[in-house]
């Protein structure tokens, strides 16, 4: 039988889901497409139809989304996979909140708001405690972008410090573990509770939460199917709560971690699907994560192309069948459309009443059926006085990226953004989209005061006082000046020094 052609979609910075050996015993030859940031667009078309890609594989990071839904209307004749529109929750948390809207899922009471002024308002009469996220951004935050705030005052200190726009308020579900439940075909095949560490209420694993795959509620499944079928995802992935006997959707994508053995089973679905059944479905036990879940992590995450024999009920057990109900198992996603996305063009029922508040940017993307968030508006980031969370920030970046870049700074010292060029996966096209947003040190003699407000521990008045010394002065002769600097003592200084150099 003639096969299609299969194509696996890369892109520069973005670690790679998928490789040719999730997809083990595909008889062709499988290509493989690099999209480069930038003015790419034409090239990559024209580089999957040199290749006469007929199925092109892999996630599309947030930044990318827009311009994969031009890619995707110039090659109508290419299946994604996902499907752009299936994708579409990856993009932002508006997206999450605005996909279950529109198909009924259960999800937290949330307020997006462009007008900040309008957000701020809301924060001075709400209840709370609330939930504020940043919406765009990396698709892997690891919990560091959400914030739990007890007050109007907290609420309005962070979001004055953070810049968030648009404001994106939900209502706070008490919780000490969440779930996250895994689907292919629309059937669960890993579930387990994320649990918070101690005197902790975020439970990512990354901020020191743990997991459990005991005892996963089936109200949690049923939920995460729902919202899969929704979704018309082939593979997916959901964060799911439950208070008071109900379940809330936190987050779903079809972006996220996964062990490789879970790859291959989606690599052994697509087989499935591609081939009109000429490869054999995968048959995985609902719960199978229980056992699973008794094996080492090392050892888990070299386990590859694993699969369980179909069940056969012995004479005694012929009336139990091995899924529990036809919600729970595995079939083709139906064929995805356009008209799938949410309707974002009554933006102002989910966000402010005065349509005229809202930014130009915005508007005229919801006149076109599409809204992009505000980019967050942030300072440069100072590589002296760098956290985890700045680094989450950059353009590109991915949780374990980050970490690996956070360690480097700690244990080498930085003269250059070229020094951090020792990693391999940083090179010169990746610095230079971080140009703007980081900062290794500050010329004395050239900052602004903008400049200065950036840094941690100079705030309005000392960014003054060090602008009145450099005039009387009239340039610093050595970063030690600074100690000469009214309100400079020797603390602050040795909290600062490292972001300077004399010029």
């Amino acid at each position: 039988m003639k096969l299609p052609k299969i194509g696996l979609l890369y892109m520069d910075y973005v670690l790679q889901f998928f490789h040719q050996s999730n997809f083990k015993g595909w008889p062709d030859k499988i290509e493989t497409v690099t999209y480069h940031w930038g003015n790419d667009a034409s090239r990559f078309i024209e580089e999957v139809k040199k290749k006469k890609i007929e199925i092109l594989i892999g996630n599309i990071p947030a930044t990318a989304y827009e311009p994969f839904r031009k890619i995707r209307a110039a090659l109508p004749e290419v299946r994604f996979v996902p499907s752009i529109e299936t994708q579409f929750s990856n993009k932002s948390k508006e997206n999450v909140t605005l996909f279950c809207r529109k198909y009924g899922l259960s999800h937290p009471e949330t307020h997006i708001f462009y007008d900040l002024d309008e957000g701020f308002k809301y924060l001075k009469s709400c209840t709370y405690p609330k939930i504020i996220k940043r919406s765009y951004g990396p698709s892997n935050y690891g919990g560091y972008f959400v914030h739990k705030v007890d007050s109007a005052e907290e609420a309005t200190a962070l979001l004055k410090e953070k810049k968030y726009s648009p404001h994106y308020i939900q209502d706070c579900i008490p919780l000490k573990a969440d779930i996250r439940v895994m689907l292919i075909g629309h059937k669960p095949i890993c579930a387990f509770w994320r649990v918070a560490g101690q005197d902790q209420w975020i439970t990512n694993t990354s901020q020191g939460g743990s997991m459990s795959y005991e005892g996963v509620d089936m109200g949690a499944l049923e939920l995460a199917v729902q919202a899969s079928k929704a979704a018309k995802a082939e593979y997916w992935a959901c964060d799911i709560v439950e208070h008071e006997g109900k379940y809330y959707i936190l987050e779903c994508a079809t972006a996220f971690a996964a062990f490789p053995y879970v790859r291959d089973w989606i690599g052994q679905y697509l087989m499935w699907d591609f081939s009109n059944g000429h490869f054999p479905m995968p048959h995985i036990p609902l719960y199978s994560w229980e056992e699973l879940g008794k094996i080492n992590p090392d050892l888990l995450r070299t386990i590859r192309h694993m699969s369980f024999s179909s069940y056969l009920p012995s004479t005694d057990g012929a009336l139990y069948v091995n899924e529990p109900s036809d919600l729970l198992a595995m079939e083709l996603t139906e064929t995805s459309y356009p008209m799938d996305i949410p309707d974002q063009k009554s933006v102002s029922d989910y966000v402010v009443k005065d349509e005229e508040n809202l930014p130009e940017k915005v508007l005229e993307a919801a006149r076109q059926g599409n809204v992009t968030p505000v980019e967050p508006v942030g300072r440069s980031i100072y590589l002296s006085q760098v956290t985890l969370t700045d680094l989450m920030a950059l353009y590109g970046m991915e949780e374990e990226m980050a970490e690996e870049l956070f360690s480097f700074l700690q244990d080498n010292q930085v003269n250059t953004l070229d020094d951090l060029k020792s990693l391999d996966w940083i090179d010169d096209r990746l610095l230079s989209t971080w140009q703007d947003a980081v900062t290794v040190r500050l010329d004395l003699n050239a900052a602004t005061k903008e400049d200065f407000l950036g840094i941690r521990g100079i705030g309005d008045s000392l960014a003054e006082a060090i602008l009145v010394f450099r005039g009387e002065s009239k340039s610093f002769a050595s970063v030690d000046q600074l100690l000469e600097v009214e309100g400079i003592g020797q603390k602050r200084f040795e909290k600062i020094c490292d972001c300077f150099t004399v010029g």
